[in-house]
């Protein structure tokens, strides 16, 4: 049976300031309306301040004063469980923000160095100063330039830097402080100042991916585990909560063994008696690669969704599209029409450069195994840098899960596609290097298991941040094959995903992962849902598409001047995309603020590829053609015809959009799991990468529907919620059962059943049907004989609707 704690179906608050507990308090109702059962929350404890989405904690132990404190969260929680309806909060045990001062622990590291009892909080590693990468200059033009002074606050002296960085001065220096000389000053103390661009180079602590604000912690030290995570037991054993979500779990030493003690520890909670019963709800943000099982043994519910959202999408693309769309790819853009070769690129490029201190630590912490292990005199350094970095290059996953004695029996698959992958770049007579170090991930002829686990620890909390990093955060914004397949935990070298495959996907998900979360939106994605939906289209009309660049390319000439064919070509894609519901060739206030919208996405598109421009040295001149070209074809007055043209494609493919965009609502609420709404998206999700996809929700608009005015999206999931809180036990417990389909369009539909003991579900979804909505044609015309197993013709069964969704008694089924 479910535990009540389990949520029926979750909807997710990004809380800032501008958003805050009392806000979602009023919204209650609203969600409750929907048939919502939990809210799910951003982080709700202590950030920097001014922080928009909250994963920079300062401060674990106490609910953020931003969001209203934890009165104003308790009054929310009051509100919610009125309705029967619970909380899950999202949690971050990976990493603190450490930048603007507000951070205690981290102050108290500057202040006293490795004497700190902080100081275990932190991955330091402490045989030299820690150090700081905060300056814009080196540190002698910094003095120089009088940025870097010593002020007086709360009683005490600091070292404020530009007016804006404030760090703590020893205890013994308080003194003497205002008299001292400033850079004698400085050198005495714990930590290094150093100008940011060294920090590829020289850091010395973990930090969050390439993100020198945020501070890797030792979660699997219990004394930090405890710390960290006292306030969520505190509101889980108080019935404040019934969940969390996991920020990032992969970043962290030992998540198996992470998640074990987090679902021990809650589960050892005595609960009020007011308060839905255990054991708590915990799932965790996990990519998983294509193949890759999450294994069963963690103590979780599931992942957060980006494995469904992966599946889904494929699932609304055509497969024959894949060439035609890599063909046109290839020969606009002139870059490679496979994704694996700017995968590789990006792997290398990123090892090489922004993770350069954090494997040369990794390759240390392997030399000392090497030389702790007796038949390992003949490992150099030098075969070991080659070694790890060339794994790197090739690694599947993000990381393996040993943690230096015997791995998980699933590592050995990912360790044997290593080897596979890795030949053509092992130097010749260093493959025993290789296996060396893929037996020691596997905990085989290790030296000191001390040593060993540490150089497996390094290794395993490098391989994620380079595969999100050179996957995620660079190869998606240099492929552009189709931009609805590069997203967060998707594999963009496969375009589809059959039905079949689909099928198996969620049987495996109602026996292992009936409770794991359904997203399709997320304040992380690259894309709304109904962007990836409306681009989906393409994958079955490459012609069509291929004749509107050819002419696009030709009304944006004019504007083109020195501006890249591959930005070119991610821009005309990005336009038809996100392009607005309604929004008119002429609307010049409209194409002005849509504009500005793309110009954003372009900037940071721009300079996550690294090609053009980047984040540490943009290309103003560059970024200006570009932004220059999205405003010209914007204008009405310069592109009309342009404009005429993309809004008669975006308006002859909408029908087909919106079938997709019903598709994927229907399978997110009918498959195994709990599925998550993200905040606005029950309206048209036609955001982009963040900040768009934060952008505030008009809940104005989305309360004030009726019959008439709720749009069919909105619908659908105001139906089928329904259903879920009318026949619960169909949607958490029911097994999933395929339902042949035969006939002349059998390829073009999914249908299946969820069976329960009193009632079943089924469903009839229609596929990658662009050419009839394109070609306006007849559905009996389009169906013909298609019919499922049972008999029933889906043109019978479906007649003008989008799908079929129903509910059957056990006499029916």
């Amino acid at each position: 049976m479910t535990p009540p704690t389990t949520p029926r179906a979750t909807y997710r608050f990004q809380f800032h300031k501008d958003f805050t507990f009392a806000d979602a308090e009023a919204l209650v109702p609203y969600l409750d309306d929907l048939g919502i059962s939990h809210l799910y929350a951003s982080p709700i404890t202590t950030a920097r301040s001014g922080s928009t989405h909250g994963y920079d904690v300062v401060d674990a132990t106490r609910i953020n004063p931003e969001l209203g404190g934890e009165d104003a969260f308790r009054s929310l929680v009051a509100a919610l469980r009125t309705r029967d309806m619970g909380v899950i909060i999202d949690i971050v045990p990976n990493h603190m923000g450490v930048a603007g001062g507000e951070n205690a622990w981290w102050n108290d590291v500057l202040t006293h160095g490795d004497d700190s009892e902080f100081a275990r909080y932190f991955d330091i590693d402490w045989r030299e100063k820690l150090v700081l990468p905060i300056l814009g200059d080196p540190l002698a033009e910094t003095l120089a330039s009088g940025a870097l002074k010593v002020e007086q606050v709360d009683g005490g002296y600091v070292l404020e830097a530009y007016g804006e960085h404030r760090l703590p001065i020893r205890d013994e220096d308080q003194a003497t402080a205002l008299t001292d000389d400033i850079a004698a000053l400085i050198d005495r103390q714990h930590y290094r100042l150093a100008s940011w661009r060294v920090a590829n180079d020289e850091l010395n602590w973990r930090r969050f991916f390439t993100i020198n604000d945020l501070a890797g912690l030792r979660a699997e030290d219990p004394v930090v585990f405890e710390a960290t995570h006292a306030l969520y037991f505190r509101l889980y054993a108080e019935g404040l909560i019934d969940g969390v979500r996991v920020d990032h779990v992969d970043g962290l030493t030992d998540p198996a063994g992470y998640c074990r003690q987090l679902r021990s520890r809650l589960d050892a909670s005595e609960r009020p008696a007011d308060a839905p019963a255990g054991p708590a709800y915990i799932v965790i943000e996990k990519i998983l690669a294509d193949g890759e099982p999450l294994s069963t043994d963690w103590g979780v519910d599931g992942t957060s969704g980006y494995d469904f959202m992966e599946q889904v999408t494929a699932l609304l693309h055509a497969p024959a599209g894949a060439e035609p769309l890599a063909e046109l790819w290839a020969k606009t853009s002139g870059r490679s029409a496979d994704f694996a070769p700017e995968e590789l690129r990006a792997r290398q490029e990123l090892l090489a450069w922004q993770f350069d201190a954090q494997h040369r630590r990794c390759v240390a912490a392997f030399v000392a195994l090497a030389r702790s292990t007796p038949d390992c005199d003949g490992l150099t350094a030098g075969m070991l840098h080659r070694a790890i970095e060339r794994l790197l290059w090739v690694f599947p996953v993000y990381r393996t899960y040993g943690t230096g004695g015997a791995a998980p029996a699933s590592d050995a698959t990912i360790r044997d596609t290593v080897r596979q992958r890795i030949v053509p770049f092992v130097p010749p007579g260093e493959g025993a290097v290789v296996d060396r170090i893929l037996g020691w991930l596997a905990g085989i002829g290790l030296g000191d298991t001390a040593l060993a686990a540490e150089a497996v620890r390094k290794f395993q909390q490098l391989s994620a941040p380079i595969a999100a990093k050179a996957v995620e955060d660079t190869a998606f914004y240099r492929y552009g094959r189709l931009l609805s397949r590069n997203d967060v935990g998707f594999d963009a070298a496969w375009l589809s995903m059959d039905i079949d495959a689909f099928h198996a996907a969620m049987i495996d998900r109602a026996r292992d992962w009936p409770a794991a979360m359904l997203a399709t939106a997320t304040h992380d994605h690259k894309r709304g849902e109904d962007v990836r939906a409306r681009l989906a289209v393409l994958s079955e009309a490459p012609d069509m598409w291929r004749a509107c660049v050819e002419r696009w390319i030709e009304l944006a000439a004019p504007f083109t001047d020195d501006v890249d064919p591959t930005d070119t070509y991610m821009l005309f894609q990005t336009l038809v995309g996100a392009w607005p519901e309604d929004l008119a060739a002429g609307a010049t206030q409209g194409l002005s603020a849509y504009a500005e919208r793309i110009v954003a996405w372009q900037e940071k598109a721009l300079r996550e590829a690294k090609l053009r421009s980047s984040w540490e040295a943009p290309d103003d001149a560059y970024e200006t053609r570009c932004h220059d070209l999205v405003r010209a074809l914007l204008d009405p007055a310069r592109s009309r015809a342009f404009l005429d043209d993309i809004v008669a494609f975006v308006g002859r493919i909408a029908p087909a959009a919106a079938a997709n965009s019903l598709a994927q609502v229907a399978l997110r609420y009918a498959v195994p799991g709990v599925p998550d709404l993200y905040q606005g998206t029950e309206m048209a999700d036609l955001s982009l990468v963040d900040p768009d996809n934060r952008r505030p929700v008009d809940y104005a608009r989305l309360r004030d529907r009726s019959a008439a005015k709720t749009p069919a999206k909105m619908a659908l999931i105001t139906r089928l919620l329904a259903l879920r809180r009318e026949h619960p036990a169909v949607f958490s417990e029911g097994a999933y059962e395929p339902v042949g389909l035969t006939g002349i369009r059998a390829d073009r539909a999914i249908a299946f059943r969820r069976v329960g003991k009193e009632a079943s579900l089924r469903c009839v979804v229609p596929l990658r049907c662009a050419e009839r909505h394109i070609e306006a044609i007849d559905a009996r015309d389009w169906w013909g004989d298609t019919a499922l197993a049972s008999g029933e013709l889906l043109a019978d069964l479906l007649g003008e609707h989008a799908l079929s969704v129903e509910m059957l008694s056990s006499q029916q089924r």
